[in-house]
């Protein structure tokens, strides 16, 4: 097999954040389920924006939060995702190369807006997304370079692509290609509604070896297996994946195999800010950990670690070095 040009390339729905901190009131006001992400329109948008208090806008979206992380622990990254060639567009394309990452999309010349999602976190750290998908949606089988796929050693995709028909054909070819090449390929089942949506589709995934590794929370994993029994559902993913890393906020996480589970604790926060991105953070550093060959019980350090750092501040990217982090707590880079 080839020598990998990136550790990981991710393929996710390409959005621009932009966060608040509201009370539980806007959320009642705008008929907003907590904790959730809700798909909306361009009017939607506009007029939750328009409610909205003063934000912080950065660059966002599941997969490529992941991908960034990657990139701050030393990796060698690459992200696939649509934006148009707009302002707000270009922006994003500025940050995700800022941050080391490499991104080769073609924006979209014409059709909807860059994607956007308004973000309300609360006072306890909670947040609630609304996406409007707009470019991201127009992700196309075409924008898939076969060649830079076979060369990444994980592809990781993100379950929101699941919502845009084009964009899970893209996810799919990509698999196939991966595949083909040797490579593997892990899904974040990204969010208890989007699951809710899918499940049948995502479990076909999973059991005909589409995506060799998943990454789910205790809340997405409960409505993969429609149970609220942790021990029944974490048995079902055993049989169903490679490999499963179940993430349970204070908790830490599980990390599930057909050789057994390995619980690893969370690291220790001094304040809960904001959770945006903690998931995707937690994929980061165990998907660097899994590419270093650190083991299971080290790569859920990493994830720990990093998600730590993500949560204690405004917004879903590191602030900080997580390589130094990690070299700070003993972790393998």
């Amino acid at each position: 097999m080839a020598e990998a040009k990136y550790d990981v390339l991710g393929i996710g729905n390409a959005i621009f954040d932009v966060l608040v901190q509201a009370d539980e009131g806007f959320l009642a006001a705008h008929g907003m389920a907590k904790g959730g992400m809700a798909l909306i329109d361009e009017a939607r948008a506009e007029s939750i924006y328009r409610d909205m208090g003063p934000a912080t806008e950065m660059s966002g979206g599941s997969a490529a939060n992941t991908i960034v992380g990657i990139a701050n622990l030393g990796a060698r990254a690459a992200y696939v995702g649509k934006v148009r060639d707009d302002q707000i567009g270009r922006l994003y394309t500025h940050d995700i190369r800022a941050a080391g990452v490499a991104f080769e999309t073609k924006p979209a010349a014409d059709g909807p807006a860059t994607g956007c999602s308004y973000i309300l976190v609360t006072p306890d750290g909670e947040r609630t997304m609304n996406t409007y998908l707009g470019a991201a949606q127009e992700l196309m089988p075409a924008d898939i370079d076969a060649a830079q796929i076979a060369a990444s050693a994980i592809v990781y995709l993100e379950g929101y692509l699941w919502d845009p028909a084009s964009a899970k054909e893209a996810f799919v070819k990509a698999s196939k290609i991966a595949h083909d090449a040797g490579r593997q390929v892990a899904l974040t089942l990204s969010d208890a509604f989007c699951v809710g949506r899918y499940r049948g589709e995502f479990l076909d995934l999973m059991r005909g070896g589409t995506v060799d590794l998943v990454f789910a929370n205790e809340a997405e994993l409960g409505s993969l297996y429609e149970t609220a029994d942790f021990d029944a559902a974490l048995k079902q993913l055993r049989n169903d994946t490679k490999l499963g890393v179940v993430t349970r906020s204070e908790k830490g996480c599980v990390v599930a195999s057909k050789e057994g589970v390995v619980a690893v604790p969370a690291f220790p926060v001094s304040k809960i800010v904001d959770t945006t991105g903690a998931g995707d953070l937690f994929a980061a550093g165990f998907l660097f950990g899994l590419v270093r060959g650190a083991g299971h019980e080290a790569a859920g350090r990493l994830g720990a670690l990093a998600a730590a750092e993500v949560i204690q501040h405004i917004g879903a990217r590191p602030q900080t070095s997580l390589k130094e982090l990690a070299q700070e707590n003993g972790l393998p880079v």
